[in-house]
């Protein structure tokens, strides 16, 4: 697959989706997804559009949603990770923070991933990475933070009275720290060096995640879980399996460990 296919699908996704959250009558819940989340109107219909888009590149896919589960098409083949609407909740309350992500994996694991798209709905701006290519945003290459100033930290807390407690060390430590609620474009801007530290300590699933593990990879930074152990063989799937801390450089995480090692036992 080739990233103008992805891009295609994105500059769909831009002229339909942004005018959804408008309506008040699509912040009524439609049901349960394949992930065990809510679905809502914007989710469902931000799905549509990146399955059609996949349907006619050709390609013999297996798509891996988070609505719709696992879907083969032309009987299945390469692996494609879709949350059609990472974000959603900020997106039915008309917080303007909110992306599609997509990434493309020759295999079953995470290190099989070789093409990341992620496409802000808000502005459309495009982040996208080949496997030994580079991490690009709007086609410029992009890098991570190249010192280890914990400028600004970005976390997820899926149990605020949990999560919170866990990554304090670390929070205390930065100049500005933010909840944003869209974990691939917190990564998609920790690649694009504006974010120094993304954690978010409880498990996550892969397809929230994957296209957010090859951009920060390919523009420098590094990606395990919040021990420090490797997540590239984690298996792509439905299931939460695995808490994240994604930063720009060795430095950064490093440090990173050593506060978060004050907590976790």
């Amino acid at each position: 697959m080739k990233i103008e296919t992805l891009r295609k699908i994105g500059k769909r996704l831009l002229k339909e989706v942004p005018s959804i959250k408008q309506d008040p009558m699509t912040k009524a819940a439609l049901g349960i997804g394949a992930a065990g989340d809510k679905t809502y109107f914007i989710d469902k219909r931000a799905e549509e559009i990146v399955i059609s888009g996949l349907e006619e590149s050709g390609e013999a896919l297996t798509v891996i949603a988070e609505e719709l589960g696992v879907r083969e098409i032309k009987g299945g083949g390469k692996r494609v990770l879709v949350d059609p609407i990472d974000g959603s909740r900020n997106a039915i309350a008309g917080i303007p923070f909110y992306c599609t992500s997509i990434a493309v994996a020759d295999g079953k694991t995470l290190e099989d991933i070789e093409i990341a798209y992620v496409v802000n709905l808000i502005n459309g701006e495009e982040f996208w990475a080949e496997k030994g290519k580079g991490a690009f945003f709007n086609g410029k290459r992009i890098y991570t933070q190249k010192d280890d100033e914990f400028y600004f930290v970005a976390y997820e807390a899926q149990s605020p009275s949990k999560d919170i407690p866990r990554i304090m060390p670390l929070l205390a430590k930065s100049r500005k720290t933010r909840c944003l609620g869209a974990t691939a474009l917190d990564l998609a801007y920790l690649a694009f060096g504006a974010i120094s530290v993304f954690v978010s300590p409880s498990p996550s699933r892969s397809f929230d995640f994957a296209s957010g593990w090859l951009l920060v990879r390919e523009a420098g930074g590094i990606f395990t879980d919040i021990r420090g152990h490797t997540i590239k063989s984690l298996d792509l799937s439905l299931e939460r399996n695995t808490s994240l801390l994604a930063t720009g450089n060795n430095g950064l995480h490093e440090k990173a460990l050593r506060l978060l090692s004050r907590i976790l036992k």
